[in-house]
């Protein structure tokens, strides 16, 4: 039985496929369904688990080379929010591009995580290192 780390079995599953180069999503609550990608849902209620939440767990087991967010992420949201994802992906390179963009990029991912979040688009790619 595992005692830390992630419990959840089929985001080990998703994780342990991960090879170099390949991307996950991390989504927020409302993020489109894409039906061909493997999608785990953690999310429980509004606001839980949250994208970074779901980000610092994911750390512990990912090697993130690069990350790609929506450029409108730091038009709507607060300084606090933008320093809380920018401490929780420090010493990462993060790119942020039109949200149509970063769309186009998610079919190539080979799995979306979606959380409960609430915050304007949260979403993020993960690029393996």
């Amino acid at each position: 039985m595992l005692a830390h780390g992630i419990l959840n079995p089929h985001l080990l599953s998703l994780l342990a496929r991960v090879r170099h180069t390949n991307m996950v999503v991390i989504a927020d609550r409302g993020f489109p369904f894409w039906p061909m990608i493997e999608t785990v849902d953690l999310s429980l209620v509004d606001g839980v688990p949250t994208v970074l939440q779901v980000l610092r767990a994911v750390r512990h087991n990912f090697v993130v080379g690069d990350v790609f967010m929506a450029e409108e992420f730091l038009k709507v949201n607060s300084r606090t929010t933008k320093n809380a994802f920018g401490a929780a992906l420090q010493g990462v390179n993060v790119t942020h591009e039109a949200h149509v963009d970063f769309k186009r990029r998610v079919p190539g991912a080979i799995g979306l995580i979606r959380s409960g979040d609430t915050v304007q688009y949260a979403n993020m790619i993960l690029v393996s290192g």
